[in-house]
């Protein structure tokens, strides 16, 4: 009868441990759906902050020149070239302002008329690495590694020229980790806490 009655005993407690371990269970999908929710409206662009249109440079001096000149080269920036002679030689200065494609491509700033950015491709989840819960007796808040990418990368930031201009390209195109904290709300739902996580190199 002990026999049987330990017995008994271990098999609840077997049986009470998997159905734990069943109940603390988190599907992975619902941190990547979190995560992408997160970085929806973060968009990587071609400058670190918005610029004016018309521009110009002397590409001669200054170096924004050079980016000026890959989005000229991809159709994006319409440039011409005024030459000015001096008692002692002469310098260029190149004037540049968007083309037609250079429109559609532009995401003007909201906050300064004519400033804007070309943006290219939104962040994406690709894979979750390792989801650890930060207090395993109470797993409503987990520390969360993923991976992710940028999609729907345009042409033109695909360019060599682009990327030459804008090193922030390559890197930021290529498949990078990060980590973000994900919590479980009284909905039942999972969302990223603090707010939106920064991406590893931003």
């Amino acid at each position: 009868m002990r026999t049987r009655t330990i017995l008994l005993l271990g098999a609840t407690a077997v049986f009470g441990w998997s159905t734990a371990c069943k109940r603390e269970a988190v599907d992975k999908a619902e941190f990547k759906t979190a995560i992408d929710n997160s970085l929806a409206h973060h968009h990587d662009c071609a400058w670190a902050s918005p610029v004016k249109m018309p521009a110009q440079a002397d590409p001669s001096k200054d170096e924004s020149a050079r980016g000026y000149d890959a989005l000229t080269d991809a159709g994006l920036l319409i440039r011409e070239v005024e030459v000015k002679k001096h008692v002692v030689g002469s310098n260029q200065m190149n004037h540049y302002n968007l083309s037609d494609k250079g429109h559609s491509a532009w995401t003007p700033d909201p906050s300064r008329s004519d400033y804007g950015n070309f943006c290219f491709g939104h962040f994406n989840v690709t894979a979750i690495d390792k989801a650890t819960p930060n207090d395993p007796s109470n797993p409503t808040q987990y520390t969360v590694s993923y991976q992710y990418e940028i999609e729907g990368v345009p042409g033109w930031a695909t360019t060599a020229e682009s990327r030459l201009a804008f090193p922030r390209i390559a890197p930021d195109t290529s498949i990078q980790t990060a980590t973000a904290t994900v919590v479980k709300g009284a909905d039942g739902g999972w969302t990223v806490a603090p707010a939106q996580p920064t991406p590893a190199g931003k």
